[in-house]
């Protein structure tokens, strides 16, 4: 069915289309979901930020590739020889994605916070670790010591560098490392994050980049923006299937102890007296004990070469959308978008947080998915620091906002969708009811059933 609007959508002029530049296909992109109303409508999957459907491409690559899939490194089976292959390829598609250095080492990981988690085990002792304090969680929680430094993000790029140049000036002598996030997941906004490195240099510093919200929406080159590591996702990066990567130099993690220690990690055990001796790999094998997820990584180097062969589209597409979603939310009654830059033209990436006055975030987002078939996120998006200091700054009990993020599956209508509906929210309300369970705004009742699937087990609705 086709969700009717009336003249309150009518308030919001249609801007002329234009053709839309071709990009990669997801799963799903046509995906019916069902209306507390009745009737089902295309789901507006406007929560990329949080994870991207997959890639087609990278379904049928997994498809492909699982008749052969076996143990990687040591089995004599073809099987194995076809999997090893496959591991192998997907570190040099991921090496040649964020424009790694020769020398520079491709470690796969669960995610993001995997990795940087693997790096802050990593470091030397003793060294200066600078970030700031509006980081999502994944860079700003695993540091731990004496020697680091959370600054608050100021108000505009340039005095972000200042700032990170007065924070590494003032740590001790020793090794130091910059942590810099490539793109709120907040706002979109981008770091300016080839200045932070220069920055860095001057002090000697090295420079981690949080690229999960970045790598999915531009290219990224650690030669490029001269950083020394970098940290990603697969399930941002349209190849949800539970692989990610740390890139970078190699030798402090070369001189770090296992990550994991197992099976893999090691490449000799003997008995020596009473106890073992162990020889661990110096290679990424060393931080990645334990039978690896051969499909994951496979699946994020096809994502990392289809992504790398349609930037020009990618990023055409999602800066026409983005245009497209801040105009419309920018003629919504009492609503407020958030931006860490206050006033400051910088580039984004189709990432947009904000506030309606006086209504709550996870009532309004439960609004959009139930009457609607609207995904959006609510709340303080493992960046609590920075979402309720922007949401406190625009006037409201600092808290939860709600965020709405392009990409690929993204259409204009989805866009349109979502600013009328919230315009037709503010003018008359919702037309279901809404209740809280654990926590969670939910529709009262709520007969939308789930798809056969998941059978008919507790807590099933309908």
């Amino acid at each position: 069915m086709t969700l009717a609007l009336d003249t309150v959508d009518a308030a919001v002029p249609a801007p002329t289309p234009s053709p839309a530049p071709a990009v990669p296909a997801v799963v799903g992109a046509d995906l019916p979901v069902p209306l507390v109303t009745g009737g089902r409508i295309g789901y507006a999957n406007l929560d990329h930020a949080a994870s991207a459907p997959c890639l087609a491409a990278a379904r049928a690559a997994v498809d492909e590739f699982l008749p052969w899939y076996a143990s990687v490194h040591r089995g004599a089976g073809f099987a194995s020889r076809v999997s090893t292959a496959a591991h192998t390829e997907a570190r040099d598609a991921v090496h040649r994605f964020v424009g790694a250095r020769r020398g520079d080492t491709v470690v796969f990981t669960r995610n993001t916070t995997d990795a940087l988690n693997l790096l802050a085990r990593a470091v030397p002792r003793h060294t200066a670790v600078v970030l700031f304090d509006t980081d999502h969680h994944a860079a700003l929680l695993p540091w731990r010591g004496p020697h680091v430094h959370r600054v608050p993000t100021p108000t505009d790029p340039l005095a972000a560098v200042a700032a990170a140049d007065a924070a590494l000036a003032a740590c001790p002598t020793g090794p130091r490392l910059l942590v810099v996030t490539g793109a709120s997941n907040v706002t979109g906004e981008l770091f300016p994050v080839a200045a932070l490195a220069a920055v860095a240099r001057r002090h000697g510093a090295r420079v981690a980049l949080d690229a999960a919200q970045l790598a999915p929406h531009r290219p990224v080159s650690l030669r490029e923006l001269d950083v020394d590591y970098v940290a990603l996702s697969g399930h941002k990066l349209y190849a949800p299937f539970g692989a990610g990567a740390l890139v970078g130099r190699a030798d402090w993690l070369r001189a770090a102890p296992p990550y994991l220690v197992g099976g893999g990690a090691s490449a000799l055990v003997e008995r020596r007296g009473d106890g073992l001796g162990v020889a661990w790999h110096a290679g990424p094998e060393r931080h990645e004990a334990g039978s690896p997820n051969t499909v994951g990584v496979h699946a994020l180097g096809v994502a990392c070469a289809e992504l790398a062969a349609h930037w020009p589209a990618v990023i055409a597409h999602e800066r026409r959308l983005l245009d497209r979603l801040r105009r419309g939310l920018a003629a919504v009654p009492g609503l407020t978008q958030l931006s860490l830059f206050e006033g400051s033209q910088v580039d984004r990436v189709g990432t947009v947080s904000f506030v309606l006055d006086g209504v709550d975030p996870g009532w309004l987002a439960a609004v959009l998915s139930a009457e609607y078939g609207i995904g959006v996120r609510d709340g303080a998006f493992c960046a609590h620091v920075a979402t309720r200091r922007l949401v406190a700054r625009a006037g409201q009990p600092a808290g939860p906002a709600v965020r709405a993020s392009l990409g690929l599956g993204t259409t204009a209508e989805h866009v349109d969708r979502l600013v009328r509906a919230l315009r037709r929210v503010v003018a008359r309300g919702a037309a279901w009811t809404y209740a809280r369970e654990d926590g969670r705004w939910v529709p009262s009742p709520d007969p939308r059933p789930l798809p056969p699937f998941l059978g008919d087990g507790p807590g099933r609705p309908g």
